[in-house]
């Protein structure tokens, strides 16, 4: 079996050779991709493009709620100059993707995301669709459904409020336990959405039977469970859940790696490759956190450990290079990749413009 320390591995990543080659990582995912796509904040590209990827951070956040939450409480510039270090770090360790999980009315920012793409040269994604009380806006417990997919389908289709910058997934969330009526809503939403464009569902979970609960709807919907993520899967003791989320076909994904849980992730970890669910995992560190409000972003979490520790720890667990490849590479590009969707419904007038922080702009 290969194997590799830590300072090769760091050495190989910075240098773009050696350990991760994308090229045949990919053989299999370009010939069923097709014509496909992966949305960045810059544009569309190709899965193959996308590389190593952390598919679960956060740039900037901000949890005033909905209500106060909007562009005047941070100043863009200063969450560029101290967030971008950071991103620049993990580019020299070979990082090219990052799912940035913010969701509107917690200061989602496309604009800071682009110029931090630009800047950098990663490419980042960004996200439609809400959250969960209390950062929902009042119009989530008003509209119905559809109405909230129809914004959605607007980002989707025509960009975020007037930037011109699309989603590549949609990102709510879910209440542990059985789903309150309002998050039943957001999932039936996000499911629409999904199916009239193609993004794949980042669900906030953390909770076995709200993840069960949230597969039913969206099957209810029409939609495929490879189009769902079980977001912060780890937070669920009982791994029975894990393996019936995946049985199902759906993504579970382990987002809490650090150093003071790295040790009990790749017990998670091999667990669900035992079981064979290696093309339905995805791992990441739901790291960053520049948080409005605090000076200079208050204490912000690095997004390098799970490339510099981690992934050469499960290689000296005995993980081999392809498997640690598909987790961090193939998987995070198939789950982004946008799926064919037939049968889109068109956008009603009250779907035309939402926006990221509290105010409906026109519509109902």
């Amino acid at each position: 079996m290969f194997r590799i320390n830590r300072r090769e591995f760091i050495k190989s990543m910075a240098a773009g050779i050696g350990v991760v080659s994308f090229g045949p990582v990919f053989g299999s995912l370009a010939q069923d991709a097709g014509n496909s796509h992966i949305q960045t904040v810059l544009g569309p590209i190709k899965p193959d493009e996308l590389g190593l990827t952390l598919i679960h951070e956060h740039v900037m956040v901000d949890f005033i709620g909905a209500d106060e939450v909007n562009k005047d409480r941070y100043d863009p510039d200063e969450v560029v100059e101290v967030m971008q270090p950071y991103l620049e770090e993990i580019k020299a360790l070979g990082v090219n993707g990052f799912a940035e999980c913010t969701p509107m009315f917690l200061a989602r920012d496309p604009e800071v995301l682009a110029r931090l793409s630009k800047s950098v040269g990663m490419h980042i994604i960004t996200n439609t669709g809400m959250y969960k009380e209390p950062y929902l806006p009042q119009y989530a417990f008003e509209k119905s459904a559809q109405e909230l997919a129809d914004m959605w389908i607007h980002e989707a289709r025509n960009g975020i409020e007037n930037t011109g910058i699309k989603p590549g997934f949609v990102k709510i969330a879910v209440n542990p336990g059985s789903l309150i009526p309002i998050q039943q809503k957001i999932v039936r939403a996000a499911a629409r959405t999904s199916l009239a464009t193609g993004l794949v569902i980042a669900s906030h979970t953390g909770h076995g039977v709200a993840a069960l609960e949230t597969m039913d709807i969206l099957e209810e919907e029409g939609l495929s469970p490879e189009s769902y993520i079980f977001v912060h899967a780890g937070s669920e003791s009982n791994q029975d859940f894990h393996f019936q989320v995946a049985e199902r076909g759906a993504w579970v994904e382990y987002d809490h790696i650090g150093e003071n849980s790295a040790a009990g992730a790749l017990k998670l970890i091999k667990n669900m490759l035992e079981k064979g669910y290696e093309d339905q995992l995805l791992l990441s560190q739901d790291a960053g956190w520049y948080n409005v409000g605090q000076p200079k972003g208050g204490n912000i979490r690095g997004f390098g450990y799970i490339i510099s520790e981690f992934m050469p720890m499960m290689v000296e667990s005995g993980i081999d290079q392809n498997t640690v490849d598909k987790l961090m590479i193939t998987n995070p590009a198939k789950a982004l990749t946008v799926k064919s969707s037939g049968g889109a419904k068109a956008v009603s007038p009250g779907g035309k413009a939402v926006s990221t922080f509290g105010k409906v702009k026109g519509g109902k």
